[in-house]
C-alpha cells in the first residue's frame, strides 16, 4: 500500500473518459449558464421544456438560479422555479440566491425567492445579513 500524496507515488487513475463530458455537453450547459445569466428566459424555457436539469450547476457551485437572481432576472428566477430549481440551494461558498438578489439589491427577484419558500437565514452570509450590511431597507422588510 502506498501513500498517494508522497512525493513520487503513482498519481491517481484520471477518471473514466466516458464520464467526462463531450464538447457538445459543455457547450450546452455553457448555453444554459449563459441564458440564465443574460436573462434569456424563452431560450432557457425551451431547454427546461425538453428536460434540461434546472439544478445544473458549474464548477464553482453556481446554478441556472442563482446566475439569474445574482443578474436579476425575475422572470427567468420564476420559469427554473417552475421547472424544480431549488431555492435554498447555496454555490461552494455557501452563498444562496436569495443572498445574491439582495447583495445586488433586486427586490423583485428578493420577492420571488420568498414566495418560492427561499429562506432568509440560510447561506453564509445569509440574506438577512446581506440585508443589513448592505442597507437594503426595502428588502430588509420583505424579510420580515
Amino acid at each position: 500500500m502506498t501513500d498517494s500524496t508522497a512525493p513520487g507515488a503513482e498519481p491517481a487513475p484520471s477518471p473514466d473518459a466516458s464520464q467526462q463530458p463531450d464538447e457538445e455537453t459543455l457547450a450546452l450547459a455553457h448555453t444554459l449558464f449563459d441564458a440564465a445569466r443574460n436573462g434569456e428566459t424563452e431560450v432557457l424555457r425551451s431547454y427546461l421544456n425538453a428536460g434540461a436539469p434546472a439544478n445544473l450547476t458549474n464548477a464553482a457551485g453556481d446554478s441556472l438560479l442563482m446566475l439569474a437572481a445574482y443578474h436579476g432576472h425575475a422572470e427567468t428566477v420564476q420559469l427554473i422555479l417552475y421547472h424544480g430549481g431549488d431555492a435554498n440551494s447555496a454555490n461552494g461558498r455557501g452563498q444562496t440566491p436569495l443572498a445574491g438578489a439582495v447583495f445586488k439589491g433586486y427586490t423583485d427577484v428578493a420577492r420571488v425567492l420568498l414566495d418560492a419558500g427561499a429562506d432568509p437565514d440560510a447561506g453564509t452570509p445569509s440574506a438577512r445579513a446581506a440585508a443589513e450590511m448592505f442597507a437594503r431597507a426595502d428588502i430588509k422588510a420583505l424579510l420580515g
